[in-house]
Parts: C-alpha cells; structure tokens; sequence
C-alpha cells in the first residue's frame, strides 16, 4: 500500500513521497515499546491489591487493610511507604537509564536502544515472576525501569523521524496507543489471576512476553536515515530514505538531512547546547510538558485505579473490573486521537482535553467529599458508584486524546537534531522522575489531603491549560527542521530564537 504525499523541505520547497506499508509495518513494530510501559502501568495497581501478594511481601499492609477496628480510615488502608516503594522504583531506574539512554541511542542508534529495553524488561520481568523476596522483587523493578527508561528514549524519536511529515502525529501516537493496550491487557489479565492463588506471579511475568516481540522486532526493524547519517552511514542513509519514502528521487530531502547532521556535529555538547537562550522553547517544552503531564493525576488512576476503587467501596472483583473498564476508555479515546491530531492540530486537543480533565477532577472530588468527609467513612450507592466511574471514564478519555499521547508526541517533534537525544532525555528524565514521585506519595496523599487529592490535581490542570494556551505554538505538518521558524513568529518566544536565514542552502544565524 502506498499513497501520495507532499512533504516540504526546510527551504520550503516541496518533495513528493509515498505512506508505504512499509513505514507504517516499521512504525507499528517500533510502537510496541509502549507495550512495556503500559503492561507495568497497568499490572502493578492490580498486583498490590492481591491479597495472596500482600500476604507474602507486605503482610503489615493486608492486616491494615483487613483491621476493621475502624482505627484507619478508607482513605488511609493501603498506606505503606514499602509498598510504594514497590510501585515507584521502577520509574526512579527509568530516570536514571535515560541518561545513558541518550548517549546509547545517539551513538549506536535508535533501534539499539529499543532492543536494549526490550532486555532489560525482560530480565525485570522474569525476576518479578519468580521473586521469592522483597529484594528480588525491588531488583526486578529495577530492571523493568531500564527497560522502560531506554524505551521511552527511543521509540519517539524513532517514529518522529521515520513518519512522514503529514502523519507524523497519527504515527507518533501508536506509541501511546501501545501505552494503553498494555495497560488494558494487564487489567484483563488481572480481572482473571486475582482469583488464582499465585496469579500475581503470572501477572508480573506476563511482561516478559512484550519484552520478546520488542527485541525479536528491533532486529528486522531498519535505523532511521537521520540516525545512520549522524554515525556516517550516509549510503545506507540514503537507501533507507528511498525505501520509506517509496521513490528513487530523494535528493533534496537527503541533503537537508546532511545539512542538518552537519550542523548537528558541530555541537560538541548537546547537554551544555540545549541550555542556550536559542533553544529556550525546547527546554521549557521538554520540561513542563512531562512535569504537567504527571500533575495531571492520570497514574494515580491507571497504576492504582484498583486500589483506588477499592478504597472508594467497591468490592475486588467490581474495583477490577472498573480498571478494566478505564482501561477499555483510555485505548479507545487513544485511537480517536490517531485520527484528528492531524487534522485539528496539537494545540485544540491539548486545551479541549484540560477543560474536560478539569471538571471531572472537580465532580469526581466533590462526590468523594461529600459521601466519606474528612473521617473517610462512608461507601457508595451502585447509582452513585457508576455515575463517579463515569466521570473518571470521561477524565481518562480526555486525557487519552490530549495530554497522554501529546506529553510524548510534541516534545520528540519541535528539537532538531543537534539537541534531539537530549530533549527527548530531558522529556524521560523528567516524565519519570515525577512519575516516581506522585506514585511514592500518592497513597500518603490519599490518606492526608484525602478527597482534597483531586481538587490539588485539578488545580495544576487549569494551570497547564492556561501555560498552553499562551505558550505553545501550533506545530502541526510542520517538518522538523523547519520548527525554528514555529518561534520566531511567536509572541513570546521570538525574543530567544536568532533569526535563521539561508545562504547557498545552509543556515546561517542573521
């Protein structure tokens, strides 16, 4: 299959090139690094509410859970900063292996970072699956937090580099969507171990099956032309731009992407680089979007949507089954999301999906507030609890179209290429970092801002739609290299970015 595109070069002239099958077969196998993450997303909120796991490597947590002296109330049932520790250590790895990621991934390539995930999942997996002690169990997530950290490196940059410019969206978010079919399927696949005496052995080992499709697929997958021409294999660079393109005559794009690894080599530092006033916007993209995204409040549904449930008075089957049910929402909303970025833009869905997020927050806290107080005694109607399921369906939903799949989508697209390894780092070091520190504290928080919880997240959602709606420019089918011009014509950011003009085809700051 392959259909006709026009993609526009850095000097605005126009080359025509083709959505292969082959681009999208690529794409779709490169995508499925977000298998891993999701799979860990969504496993380990069920796992943590199996009475058989918590028997065995929290027992102080399952007579808690179990006192019904009324000494603690719901809010504060699963407070326990080991079992936290259980659930955030994986993103503190995360963090720290991208760092190593950007260096492996700029170096050795992008497929050689996917791969390298796709063991380190492996291995952590495996480990969790067999783990007969706390430490096993920690020295899994560990790995698993490797795993994903080189993952959630790669596999962006990848896709934005591979994807034709007018579908790099739509391509770009089939990694989210991998991100909410693992955390669908670890859902259903908890909703049936939880009744097993030791399913949360094959929960937990399960993620070794995505880990092998992920490193058997990076081996067939081909680099990116724009990786294979930093590391000098400008040969290879141009045939593969040739096959995913789907024409023999690829000149110009080739020499604009010369062009741009020349002026990429002539950055000795990406690190010290990227702190420069010229790539002010960059940074602040690659920062804030991943801080606001985590402050959105969206794992503390996904991670420990179970939980949660089941401190709100579903039973273990119904707060199961509600996981499911969010999780069923989340890939659904993700899918509409490949369809419309596209055509309506990044800016529309990052602001609809704020003001939606917002008010769900708002009707989710006020429920809770008013049937469990601050005492957090109290339980739902079946009426009341499927109307406040509805409201956390219609949160995940929004965040499913706007933030989740744009939090990954628009910091891989706006660096060029001299500072790309050390945006999308910048972008994983800080997703995970606050990832680590919402999932260490939530269930902290839970039990002492209780209902409050949601109108703290609701707070920073209004404060990210604001920051949005002043500071991001429109970067929809905009080439990558071209994304310079994006701020020159902004209001704010203008004041930082040189003015780029062309001489004999090469940039020169004016």
């Amino acid at each position: 299959m392959a259909g006709g595109v026009l993609v526009a070069s850095k000097n605005g002239r126009q080359y025509e090139g083709k959505v292969t099958s082959f681009v999208l077969v690529t794409c779709l196998v490169a995508a499925m690094g977000g298998l891993l993450f999701g799979y860990d997303l969504g496993i380990t909120g069920g796992v943590t509410s199996m009475e058989p796991f918590l028997v065995k490597f929290f027992p102080g947590v399952y007579k808690q859970m179990k006192d019904e002296s009324g000494h603690e109330s719901q809010y504060c049932k699963f407070d326990n900063e080991l079992l936290t520790l259980f659930t955030s250590s994986l993103y503190l790895a995360a963090l720290i292996a991208s760092f190593f990621a950007s260096t492996t991934t700029r170096m050795f390539g992008r497929k050689a970072s996917m791969f390298a995930g796709g063991l380190f999942f492996l291995v952590g997996a495996l480990l969790n699956g067999f783990a007969v002690n706390i430490e096993m169990l920690i020295l899994g997530r560990l790995l698993l937090g490797f795993g994903v950290g080189y993952c959630n490196q790669s596999v962006p940059v990848y896709l934005s580099e591979m994807a034709p410019t007018q579908i790099r969206g739509a391509l770009n978010i089939g990694f989210q969507m991998m991100i909410t079919i693992g955390i669908l399927g670890a859902n259903l696949i908890n909703y049936w171990t939880a009744k097993l005496e030791s399913g949360w052995r094959i929960s937990l080992g399960i993620g070794a099956v995505p880990a092998i499709m992920l490193c058997i697929g990076s081996f067939f997958l081909g680099d990116t032309p724009n990786s294979m021409i930093e590391r000098g294999q400008k040969e290879g660079a141009k045939k593969m731009l040739q096959k995913i393109r789907g024409i023999d005559n690829v000149d110009e794009e080739f020499q604009d992407l010369i062009d741009a690894c020349e002026e990429a080599k002539k950055v000795e530092h990406p690190w010290k680089n990227i702190t420069q006033p010229r790539y002010r916007p960059q940074l602040t993209f690659c920062s804030l979007i991943p801080f606001f995204q985590q402050l959105t409040g969206i794992n503390v549904i996904m991670f420990y949507a179970p939980v949660l449930f089941k401190t709100l008075g579903f039973g273990n089957d119904a707060s199961l089954m509600s996981a499911v049910i969010t999780g069923g929402v989340n890939v659904v909303a993700t899918f509409v999301s490949i369809f419309i970025v596209d055509k309506f833009g990044r800016r529309i869905l990052f602001l609809e999906g704020g003001v939606q997020m917002f008010i769900c927050q708002i009707v989710v806290g006020s429920m809770i507030a008013i049937k469990f107080g601050v005492s957090g005694e109290g339980s739902f109607t079946k009426n009341e609890a499927n109307l406040l399921l509805f409201f956390i369906c219609a949160y995940v939903a929004a965040f499913a179209w706007s933030w989740g799949p744009l939090g990954w989508l628009v910091p891989s697209e706006i660096c060029s290429l001299e500072v790309r390894s050390a945006g999308q780092a910048t972008n994983v070091a800080v997703n995970m970092l606050f990832t680590f520190a919402i999932a260490q504290i939530f269930l902290t928080m839970l039990c002492h801002l209780k209902f409050g919880l949601f109108f703290f997240f609701a707070g920073f959602v209004l404060i990210m739609t604001i920051f949005i709606a002043l500071f991001l420019p429109e970067t929809n089918s905009v080439p990558i290299e071209e994304m310079n011009k994006v701020w020159k014509s902004h209001w704010f950011w203008t004041k930082f970015v040189p003015h780029v003009v062309t001489d004999n085809d090469h940039k020169v700051d004016a």
